[in-house]
């Protein structure tokens, strides 16, 4: 019996096994990407973040409470966007699947998408650039975990801006009156 040839990767494959022998192999790297996955994991160190953020500054409550909204609506729209997809993870040999995933559904990743609606909404009361500071590690770990393709990340990180947008524009709205 002849065993199949494994077949290069190309495309979005090949971004994948770049990015993961450039980065995975370097100390602390998947240890960091692992943290940051778990961190994200359906939002719940966003929702953490906003809920000790409304409760250390009371002066900025509502922005922190639209911040934890933010990224839990931004992880639920990721999650109806896959199931209406219903794109595979990455699966080619050559590429290192690094953690465990709670589904086999790729397109968009709901990490880069909650974390992006989470860092612009956070930049806002606490007056730091989160979206710089947070976004591409973030983005970078979905990578290099071979968890995501990088158009997974792309359309997360789109869809997470866009429900940050919404849901800013509502609180200021509601701050207003």
């Amino acid at each position: 019996m002849i065993a199949d040839p494994v077949v290069p990767p190309t495309g979005e494959d090949l971004a994948l096994v770049t990015v993961q022998s450039a980065v995975a192999g370097r100390p602390g790297v998947l240890v960091a990407a692992r943290g940051l996955s778990h961190f994200g994991e359906h939002s719940l160190g966003w929702l953490a973040l906003a809920a000790l953020g409304a409760l250390a500054r009371p002066d900025h409550r509502r922005e922190f409470l639209a911040a934890g909204a933010g990224a839990f609506l931004a992880h639920a729209s990721a999650v109806v966007v896959k199931r209406i997809v219903r794109r595979e993870r990455p699966h080619h040999p050559a590429i290192a699947v690094n953690v465990g995933t709670p589904s086999r559904l790729s397109f968009p990743s709901a990490h880069a998408t909650s974390t992006t609606a989470a860092a612009m909404l956070l930049a806002r009361p606490s007056r730091l650039p989160l979206p710089a500071l947070l976004i591409p590690p973030m983005a970078l770990s979905r990578l290099v975990l071979g968890v995501h393709y990088p158009s997974d990340v792309l359309a997360g990180i789109a869809v997470g801006a866009g429900v940050a947008k919404v849901v800013g524009t509502v609180e200021e709205r509601g701050r207003r009156r």
